[in-house]
């Protein structure tokens, strides 16, 4: 049991296209998870909860649950959030809570550049009671939970504007050893560093139209580079609508609307173009957000 509790453990980080952190297709709305400087960046406080529910109709599937909240400190160029997550894999889960700060330096009216630092607690479990073992009576199962407690660190830069926005982070900084017993402390299964780099334009097109395209680079040894580029097209700052691909993996649609400059919903169907496909009815992700104590009139350009 315990060896193969150890192989769990290194077969977990190689999850979701071999990487330990979920994908989201909505990542130019859900951004705040992938780098703390963009915590507080607007005058609003935005609550967001993001659901992902990976590969339909293959058992055991990759499911995501994050809640986040950030927003600015009355104190000038300051902003603070914090998020609350779980990744669930087959019989392993991941959850983990996080608070970030960020300071704002403006270098222009309108231009300012971010840094952002994080810090949180990770568990991660694997519940024997879903393992089938050719040894039904390993004791080791009398204790059918296993969990392991680690310290987690991120850092990040963000450059924003009106009109565009460049960043990049790292999460994971710290690489910790994932091992559920003493006799583990050689184990190559560690939480490894990702590099999240990200980048858009708003275009407005008329009064009442504007585009948006915008791309998310991520990193993490030794998966190749992968890259997500996207466009969205919205109407009066209310509805949008767009797609995006995904390098090797997959195309994403996408949509959603504000109403009454407060309540926020958006929805992506995946399509993946791997072979997973011929047993998969696709990925769906829904976010619900809230912006409340706005500070001032909320300018339509940091629409989110």
């Amino acid at each position: 049991m315990k060896k193969i509790l150890g192989l769990l453990a290194g077969i977990l980080p190689l999850a979701i296209n071999a990487q330990q952190l979920p994908h989201y297709s909505q990542y130019m709305v859900n951004d705040y998870v992938m780098n703390p400087a963009i915590g507080g960046k607007n005058n609003y406080f935005l609550g967001m909860s993001a659901n992902r529910y990976q590969w339909g109709g293959i058992t055991d599937a990759p499911r995501t649950y994050i809640l986040s909240l950030h927003g600015p400190l009355k104190w000038d160029h300051m902003g603070v959030g914090g998020q609350l997550f779980t990744d669930i894999v087959g019989p392993t889960r991941r959850t983990g809570f996080y608070l970030s700060y960020a300071y704002h330096a403006p270098l222009t009216e309108k231009l300012k550049l971010s840094f952002g630092l994080n810090a949180g607690i990770l568990q991660f479990m694997v519940d024997a009671q879903k393992i089938t073992l050719h040894d039904p009576g390993d004791l080791v199962l009398t204790n059918a939970l296993q969990s392991v407690l680690m310290p987690d660190f991120g850092a990040g830069v963000y450059l924003h504007s009106d009109k565009f926005w460049v960043g990049a982070s790292c999460l994971q900084i710290q690489q910790n050893k994932i091992k559920f017993f003493d006799y583990m402390s050689n184990t190559t299964s560690v939480l490894n560093r990702h590099f999240y780099f990200m980048a858009g334009y708003r275009q407005p097109l008329g009064d009442n139209f504007s585009v948006e395209p915008s791309v998310l680079g991520k990193l993490v040894a030794p998966v190749p580079f992968q890259f997500d580029a996207g466009l969205r097209v919205i109407y009066k700052e209310k509805i949008w609508v767009g797609g995006s691909y995904r390098h090797l993996d997959a195309f994403a649609m996408y949509m959603g609307f504000l109403y009454k400059e407060n309540l926020q919903l958006g929805y992506a169907y995946d399509f993946t173009t791997t072979n997973l496909g011929n047993y998969s009815t696709g990925t769906h992700e829904l976010i619900i957000a809230v912006r409340f104590n706005h500070q001032g009139i909320a300018s339509k350009k940091q629409f989110d």
